[in-house]
């Protein structure tokens, strides 16, 4: 939510009206005299006042600002949100999670409380702790930046008597009711983000704690885009270690059937088209829905591009029929952008094998003036895909998925993008979608995702 949900019931000086009396003096003073109600030893109905004074600062860009300047008040802060009932904890747990939502907050908030990462976790992983999935989302968009995430990553490698945090998270993401007061789909997005570093890759790629198999199922998890998405990114991730590539779309495994069913829709496949297909994706009924979030589909899209770095990688993928899903996929696709993403990984399958030397795409090392060109080549997609998107926006277009047909996208079929797209070795569009980039620690390329940032209004 924006600035008008922040400054909703608000004063002329940022701060709500809620039941402590305020002076006509700053609202860096005003702010300031909120701190001795926050504390723990304070009244419970003036220190909900107080915290509810904060989350409605929070609420608006410059309230948040302003915030940040403020150490003391933003260390009692999250004690409140830590502290047990009856304590006001939710209301501060709501405003950190609207103050981690600002990458530019996250350097004072860490300056105030070191072990802000950790406690969030232990909070977000109790299963008795009422507010875990206001944890969870504020460490979803605390952990976003390399700092607060490595503080975490850390944290959860930490030795521990019995399973480890990393362990923890996992069984509390793919647990039903893990929490019986909390959802804790926004454990999703922290998995994600973690799944940047090295080490978490290597733990969710282990092949003896069969992580990877656990997380697969939450690809279609109906109740919640947040954790769906978390887990794609997770995925995502994950596949740019292209040499477990093999053991993924193996049969312990099997990874590309639960990526390409989000894609799939009703389709009417020949009984010869049937037959290459994967048992769980034969014969769908006609009211099979395609995952709806466009970011969601993007990922799985780029998530099975990656899979197809390698050469027995990209013959896995062709064998099971992939082509298929993605050619119905790209006439029904209402979103430029995943269009344009899906015609990169079309062209991938149904293009020439690269030359020798170049069969992983990954490591390809391509020469500067090529890259140049390939990276103007992505700007002038980006740009026809914001017209695009712009001209769907203030067009009557498709809104839901069952009044969309492929009869009604104008676009051409994927069965003649070999003829405009740039083929190998230079490898176009989906090498440059491949391009590692240049990191620290970080996985090269790596996709960030947090879902959309959990800004919380006021209370009314």
């Amino acid at each position: 939510m924006g600035e008008d949900a922040g400054d909703r019931g608000s004063s002329a000086d940022g701060l709500a009206p809620v039941g402590l009396p305020m002076s006509e003096t700053s609202p860096k003073a005003e702010a300031a005299k909120l701190l001795p109600f926050l504390a723990l030893g304070e009244r419970v109905d003036l220190q909900a006042a107080a915290a509810q004074h904060v989350l409605a600062l929070t609420g608006s860009g410059p309230g948040r600002t302003l915030l940040a300047g403020q150490a003391a008040l933003l260390r009692a802060l999250v004690e409140l949100a830590v502290a047990p009932p009856p304590a006001p904890a939710r209301d501060a747990a709501r405003a950190l999670v609207n103050l981690a939502a600002d990458p530019g907050l996250h350097k004072p908030l860490l300056a105030a409380e070191p072990r802000l990462p950790v406690r969030l976790l232990g909070c977000a992983l109790d299963p008795h702790w009422p507010w875990a999935e206001e944890a969870a989302a504020a460490l979803a968009n605390l952990s976003r930046e390399p700092v607060p995430c490595a503080v975490l990553t850390e944290a959860l490698a930490a030795t521990e008597p019995g399973e480890s945090g990393l362990e923890r998270l996992v069984r509390a993401l793919c647990t039903p009711g893990y929490n019986a007061r909390a959802p804790l789909h926004y454990l999703g997005p922290v998995l994600s983000n973690l799944s940047q570093h090295p080490a978490t890759r290597a733990f969710l790629l282990d092949r003896n704690r069969c992580v990877v198999q656990r997380l697969l199922t939450l690809t279609q998890y109906p109740d919640s885009s947040v954790r769906r998405g978390g887990v794609v990114g997770t995925l995502r991730n994950c596949c740019f270690e292209h040499r477990h590539h093999e053991w993924l779309l193996g049969p312990e495994v099997d990874i590309l059937p639960f990526l390409l069913l989000p894609l799939a829709g009703p389709g009417d496949f020949s009984e010869e088209e049937m037959e290459r297909l994967p048992i769980d994706l034969q014969y769908l009924p006609p009211d099979k829905q395609r995952e709806p979030d466009a970011d969601i589909r993007k990922m799985l899209i780029e998530t099975i591009m990656l899979l197809t770095a390698t050469a027995p990688g990209r013959k896995q993928v062709r064998d099971q029929g992939a082509y298929l899903i993605l050619r119905e996929l790209h006439s029904w696709e209402p979103e430029p952008d995943v269009r344009v993403t899906c015609e990169k990984l079309i062209q991938v399958l149904i293009g020439d094998e690269p030359e020798r030397g170049l069969e992983n795409l990954l490591e390809v090392q391509v020469p500067e003036e090529v890259e140049r060109q390939l990276q103007q080549q992505d700007h002038q997609e980006r740009e026809q895909c914001e017209r695009e998107q712009q001209e769907l926006e203030l067009g009557p277009g498709p809104q839901a998925e069952e009044g969309f047909s492929p009869q009604s996208t104008p676009h051409p079929p994927p069965a003649l993008l070999s003829s405009v797209l740039v083929p190998p070795p230079e490898l176009g569009p989906a090498l440059l979608e491949l391009r590692s980039k240049p990191s620290s620690s970080w996985i090269p390329g790596a996709f960030l995702f947090c879902g959309p940032l959990f800004i919380l209004p006021p209370p009314s």
